[in-house]
């Protein structure tokens, strides 16, 4: 067992130190270096790869820095303090019994940590340290946790948001409702909203992941009882400041939820762009320059600052958080509630994986349909405009999560696709006379004296809207819909450009002026369309009506957002390809454990093992040196489980 173990470190070290080259945890750099030190205790050999001694070296010089710098126990928790990983300091870091008697908890822990909490009563003997582990062992008898107890709705709002990441939301909708129903309760009442005790980066963390979450699922939430608080603590504020590349996985979920941004929501205002701030400040290096390599976090926040919320689609979304998510990435040390199970990672991803390409397929042969379809009504080589076919439907199926819905996928496709080859018959190639003959016949709807161009145009609109009165039809309507289809005309004629309108009604402005003027208003209006499809019973349309509409805003967003996306050629190739044909690009990787014969191989190919001899200065008068004692990892806190919809969720319901 003690060889697997050691040949598992050795496997995966060289990978996990090249991921936090550019920046190592607080947590890791404490506790780090006390498993090695407590392997030389007992004569275990760690070898490390040459690639890597150096990061090593460093992980070392900042602990014994922050041992020097920092107090025991602060004043305010922005991170968990010093005596919280009391297991993990030196032995020859010394710690006084009244410091830690003195910051003992009720339930007899030391902040909560069962590890923390095991070494102090090694060191003090107290009797109220032996109850809460024997509580903690006899609760959690498969695992310890990092802390405990552990903040449930915090863990369900982790799996909620992971299961939603990796586009599997659709599969758990039941078991997803009846969670977010509990954590609204106790968001709403407050007392049961627990407050983590040992950090603001996880209170931050929760609060803003209970908002996103609540709100986008149709909860009255308001900022104001959520997660603004540490604005208006000045001192809090400053270290979040000051140390923006810790706090950046907690303002990453502060800045998400701020995009659902409802009007009149001035806080959320200030939130968005202090998050931001912070964010921007992640991605910059120490020389003022931008880093050359990002992490793998550092690449999340740069994406999420330059593609915003309403302008990203569902399914290539659910792409990214799949190659890219990692069982450890948002791991922060005892406050990791927000870290699956590697086994519940493990699992969830390859269902993602195969959610994700059984939707490709289906996309893929919907998209054929639809081909076939702009090739029967003569659409497709129409000898002028932009064919965009493939643009059409990528955008509502890569912006929709949900693969039954077939038949509204290739609907909306079909009026996107007519409605391009109007638009362009109009601009480019109609002749007057043509353009007065076909609005004449839509007006009459009647497709007769009309050829060429024009012929094609009309009946393919007839034919959409006698599809669309059969299906109509067919779902169990009672009403033949057709002649209310066909009254669906536009009233007005020769619309002025708004902006050469506004322009005209204030003399006074320029362009820049009337365009800023005018970015103003549909912002404004972005957020109370945003509040009609968010929350319910804010209107009277059905949920899934609400969001078909919220949907068609992010295509309009994808491709207007920034520039004009939908007229380029090449633009949009790669997320096209992405989304329909490409296979993803990562494999499920399970733990990696090697053979003792093996770890023997590679201990002698070029790799060493460094001698590590650091002093510590000594903080109090009373010392105790003690074999280093950690917990049983959590190997598994939920159990092994397998892949299957019921199973994935146990406990959390």
């Amino acid at each position: 067992m003690i060889d697997r173990g050691l040949a598992f470190i050795e496997a995966n070290t060289e990978k996990l130190l090249k991921d936090i080259d550019k920046y190592v945890p607080r947590w890791f750099t404490i506790l780090f270096p006390a498993m090695i030190e407590l392997s030389e205790s007992v004569d275990l050999e760690i070898v490390f790869p040459d690639a890597v001694t150096g990061t090593v070296s460093s992980i070392f010089c900042n602990r014994q820095n922050l041992l020097d710098k920092e107090e025991l126990v602060g004043k305010h928790y922005c991170f968990p303090p010093l005596l919280s990983y009391l297991e993990a300091l030196p032995p020859s870091y010394t710690v006084s019994e009244e410091d830690i008697c003195s910051n003992l908890g009720g339930d007899g822990s030391l902040f909560q940590s069962p590890s923390a909490t095991a070494k102090a009563f090694m060191a003090t003997g107290k009797i109220e340290c032996l109850a809460y582990l024997q509580s903690v062992i006899q609760r959690c008898p498969n695992g310890v946790p990092q802390t405990y107890p552990m903040d449930e709705d915090l863990i369900k709002l982790c799996m909620v948001n992971q299961l939603q990441r990796l586009g599997l939301a659709e599969h758990f909708v039941e078991e997803i409702e009846e969670i977010l129903a509990r954590v609204y309760r106790n968001y709403v009442e407050q007392e049961g909203w627990i407050k983590p005790t040992n950090t603001v980066a996880v209170q931050l963390h929760k609060d803003s992941l209970a908002f996103q979450l609540l709100r986008i699922h149709g909860y009255r939430v308001s900022p104001s009882l959520s997660f603004r608080w540490f604005l208006d603590n000045e001192e809090i504020k400053a270290r979040v400041e000051k140390q923006p590349e810790f706090f950046s996985t907690t303002m990453l979920y502060t800045y998400r939820a701020s995009s659902l941004m409802f009007c009149g929501e001035c806080e959320l205002e200030e939130v968005k762009s202090f998050s931001r701030n912070l964010l921007e400040k992640s991605l910059i290096a120490n020389n003022g320059e931008p880093h050359v390599k990002l992490s793998q976090l550092q690449k999340m926040v740069e994406r999420e600052l330059n593609i915003p919320w309403l302008a990203r689609l569902d399914h290539l979304d659910h792409r990214t958080w799949i190659e890219e998510n990692e069982a450890n990435l948002l791991w922060i040390g005892k406050t990791s509630y927000d870290r699956i199970s590697l086994f519940h990672n493990t699992d969830l991803l390859k269902l993602a994986m195969q959610n994700y390409e059984f939707r490709q397929s289906v996309y893929k042969n919907e998209l054929e349909e639809l081909n076939r379809w702009s090739q029967n009504n003569g659409l497709t080589n129409m000898g002028f405009g932009r064919e965009k076919t493939t643009y059409c439907y990528y955008a509502i199926a890569a912006a929709t999560s949900y693969p039954h819905d077939s038949y509204i996928r290739n609907f909306v496709a079909k009026n996107a696709i007519l409605i391009t080859v109007v638009d362009d018959f109009f601009d480019m190639e109609g002749s007057l006379s043509e353009l007065e003959g076909l609005t004449d016949a839509v007006k009459r709807w009647d497709c007769r004296g009309l050829k060429s161009h024009s012929k094609v145009i009309f009946d393919a609109l007839d034919n959409l809207v006698n599809e669309a009165a059969r299906e109509y039809l067919k779902q169990g309507g009672i009403h033949d819909i057709k002649i209310s289809l066909q009254d669906l005309k536009e009233i007005d004629e020769g619309k002025l450009n708004f902006l050469l309108l506004n322009l005209t009604r204030n003399q006074h402005f320029v362009m820049e002026d009337s365009i800023a003027f005018v970015k103003d208003i549909i912002d404004k209006k972005k957020k109370e369309f945003l509040q009609h499809a968010l929350v319910d019973g804010q209107s009277d349309l059905p949920k899934p009506s609400k969001m078909l509409h919220l949907t068609c805003l992010k295509v309009f967003e994808m491709f207007y957002g920034s520039s004009n996306g939908f007229d380029s050629d090449s633009k949009l190739l790669e997320d096209i390809n992405k989304a329909l044909y490409l296979p993803l690009s990562r494999k499920v990787r399970t733990p990696k454990i090697l053979s003792l014969h093996s770890r023997l191989k590679i201990k002698h190919n070029s790799m060493q093992k460094p001698q590590f001899i650091w002093s510590f200065k000594h903080k109090s008068c009373i010392s105790f040196s003690v074999p280093q004692v950690s917990p049983p990892a959590l190997r598994n806190g939920y159990g092994i489980i397998p892949v299957n919809t019921k199973a994935l969720l146990p406990g959390f319901i």
